[in-house]
This record gives structure tokens, sequence and C-alpha cells, in this order.
């Protein structure tokens, strides 16, 4: 037996994949974490009610859903529950955070993949026709960053939320500010998603395959017109039907945890089966989006891939449905009232246990707190990377089969294995924890 080790970039933290093989046969292929953080263990002693200024610092992209997921936990520990208005802006700080993501991975990290024989070293090496695509994509995340800011005060572990509601609201100056940077971002999205679509056509046709297309189960928790908040998690079935539907908080009764003995993080799974979460699980839960731009991607999508959709760099054309969602959605928002309270309800800490569910950029995040004596006793973090490890892994057996054989290893091995794992846009800092 023989192995090959690849190292990754253009993903948010550190990670490895190991590929097994004997003569032309591959026997497995592992996506391997190689840092360790040890959040759980930091948290325990600290005040329960410091976790919403801590557990951010897990991830410095990540940051706004371990905010808001604490401050639910929290918040379902005591029985408080928050004004509206104040969900509201939470929302806010929620779609900021896919807009800047979104369009990060989609833009900066998988475009560079897209072009030629081989890709190239990022965004910034297109040639001179396609010059503006790099600051276009950064004046889009800009967008969502400065949404984070002015709803979640600032764009890197935001601090607003807090436990009955936020600090302060968004006052009108503020949010026409926000609307019309967002209204301008809007059509610089829909122009890099057009261009974003036109290539990855090219790269299905060069090199004939959209990645592991088996049907597989999908994890998410989200509603029609979600804003990335939900309590409730959906699994979908391999041929669309929703399999179960339950509170976040009742993951163990359904998501099985698997140490994994090569990596620093875990993997889920559901029926002891692999599962898939993330943009494209989300889009095969919603039969639409509700916002029009978005629908009109939606409806191509579904046209040109069928459904469900199951090809793994399908996850990339459904991350840029997303972002076009999330700017119409928060430029809509903005028109409300963010302002005036009540923004935030009385609240008495006590002692039991807490869960809280946000539909993080990569899927379902669940912060999950035991309090005594007004100290955390146990944490745990169920990270959405978590739920895709064991889809990652089949889906690079699969590249691995194409490009292995009895006459050796093809050179577009490194890009596929590249190309499969940045699809699922896995956060190695999150998942680790």
């Amino acid at each position: 037996m023989a192995t090959i080790t690849i190292p990754l970039s253009r993903i948010e933290g550190y990670a490895q994949v190991v590929i097994e093989y004997s003569g032309g046969t591959v026997l497995s292929a592992h996506f391997q974490a190689t840092e360790l953080r040890g959040f759980e263990f930091f948290v325990q002693g600290a005040p329960a009610d410091q976790l919403p200024v801590i557990v951010p610092r897990i991830c410095g992209v990540c940051s706004t859903a371990h905010h808001i997921a604490a401050v639910k936990a929290l918040e379902h520990a005591y029985g408080v529950t928050p004004p509206e208005r104040a969900v509201r802006i939470r929302e806010l700080m929620m779609l900021g955070q896919l807009i800047q993501n979104q369009a990060t991975s989609l833009f900066l990290f998988t475009m560079p993949d897209l072009p030629g024989d081989t890709g190239l070293p990022s965004v910034f090496h297109f040639g001179a026709e396609d010059a503006d695509l790099a600051p276009k994509a950064l004046q889009v995340r800009r967008a969502g960053t400065d949404l984070i800011t002015g709803a979640g005060g600032q764009f890197i572990h935001p601090v607003r939320a807090t436990v009955g509601g936020v600090t302060s609201g968004i006052h009108r100056d503020v949010a026409d500010a926000l609307r019309a940077q967002l209204r301008a971002a809007l059509p610089l999205a829909q122009e890099l998603f057009e261009r974003y679509w036109e290539l990855f056509v090219g790269l299905k046709d060069r090199i004939g395959t959209l990645g592991d297309d088996e049907p597989m189960h999908y994890v998410a928790a989200v509603d029609e017109g979600h804003a990335f908040y939900g309590d409730t998690i959906r699994v979908l079935a391999p041929d669309g039907r929703e399999d179960v539907a339950f509170p976040g908080c009742d993951y163990p009764r359904y998501l099985e945890a698997v140490p994994i003995e090569t990596s620093y993080a875990d993997g889920t799974l559901y029926k002891g089966q692999p599962m898939r979460a993330n943009s494209l699980a989300r889009l095969n839960m919603l039969p639409e989006l509700g916002t029009p731009i978005a629908d009109a991607y939606m409806a191509r999508f579904r046209a040109e891939w069928g459904y469900p959709a199951h090809a793994i760099l399908l996850f990339d054309l459904a991350r840029g449905i997303e972002l076009v969602y999330c700017l119409e959605r928060a430029i809509a928002m903005l028109g409300d009232d963010l302002a005036s309270e009540p923004l935030r309800v009385a609240h008495a800490s006590r002692d039991g246990e807490g869960c809280g569910v946000v539909e993080a950029p990569r899927g379902p995040l669940i912060h999950h707190y035991i309090i005594e004596g007004g100290l955390v006793q146990r944490a745990e973090f169920v990270i959405p990377t978590q739920h895709n490890i064991f889809a990652i892994e089949r889906a690079l057996v699969t590249a691995a089969r194409r490009y292995i054989s009895e006459a050796g290893i093809d050179a577009e091995l490194e890009r596929a294995v590249g190309r499969v794992v940045r699809a699922f846009d896995p956060c190695i800092a999150c998942a680790t924890h």
C-alpha cells in the first residue's frame, strides 16, 4: 500500500488529504484537520454570561454565528424570549456573515480553480480582460463585513447580541447607508456570479464531471424566507423528501458524533449514514427563497441540474445564489424600524441546560451548555463542518479513483482534491474548536 498526502490551500484553517492506494486501486481518502484548539475545555469554569464574548474567538470568520448561537443557548437555559426587533437585528448579523463568507469562498477561494487547464493561484492572477474581478469581489465582501459591523457593533467578534435582545438598535442613518452600500453591491454580485457560472460550465466541459453525485441525506436549519436563524433542524432524504424535522436541542437523538482517530475534527452521521450540509443542502430543502433575483437563479439552477441536485461542485453555484438572496433580503430588512424600543427584556441568570442553533454558512451550528453555580460545567459545540466530514471523504475517494490508475497518478488529482474540499467550504478552526 502507498499513500499520497496533499496539503490544502484557500480554505479556512489547516488541513490535508491523505489517500491510500495499492496499484491502481484507491483504498481510502482521509480529510485530516491538523490543528487542535480546545475551546470546549477552555470555557469550562467560565461565567456562563461571558460566553457570547468568549466563543466568537473560536474563529475570526465564523465569529458572528458563534456569538448568536451562544446567546440563544443562554436564553434557552434562562427561559428568555427576546423582542422581535432584536431578532431582526441578529438576523441581519447573520445575513452579513453569509454575504462576506459566500463572496470570499466563491470569488476568492474557488473562482481561481475554474479558468484554463490548471487554474490560477488566485483571483488576482486573472487576465487583463478580467482584472476588475478581484476589486469587485472585495467590494461585495466589504458590504457583508460592514453589515456585520452595523448590526453587531464590530465585524470580527461582534458584541451587540446579548441575553434578552441586543444592546442597541440600528439608527435610520446607519441603516440607510448600509442599504445603499448593499444596493451597490447587488449588481456587482450578479455580474461576478454570471462570470462564475460561465467559467463553471467550462470547467465541467473540460474535466467531464462535477464530482461525486451519489444521492445523500442533507441537513439544514432553514424554513422558507429564512435569515439563517432557525431553531428547527431538517433532514432531507436522498430522493428530496423531508425525512425528519426536530428542535435543534434534540440533536443527540438524531445525529451521531463519531470520533476520527486521524483528525482533530470529529464527524457526524445520520442513521449511520453520511450527510451533506451547507449551501446545496439549503437549496435542496427550499422550493424557493422568496426574493426575485435569487428565485430566478434558483429556477435556472434546477432547470440545468435537476432536483434534488447532488453533484459536489454544485455547492459553489448554490453559494452564489445564496449570496444574491442575502443581499436582497438584507436590503428589504433594513427598510424596517430597527432602532425603537423594545430591544431587550430583563432576565435572571440561573443554572440549568441550554442549547442554541443557527444556520451558519456551512450548516447547522449547535451550542450546548450545562451551567452550575453560574459557571459552565460542560460545553459542546457541534460544528457544521463536522456534518460534512464523511461526505467530503466519500467525494475524495470518487475523485481519487478518477485520477489514480495502474498507469500512475494523473497530475489533475491534486487540483481535483482542492476543488472537492473547497466546494464544501470547510472551516477547520471551527471544526477543531
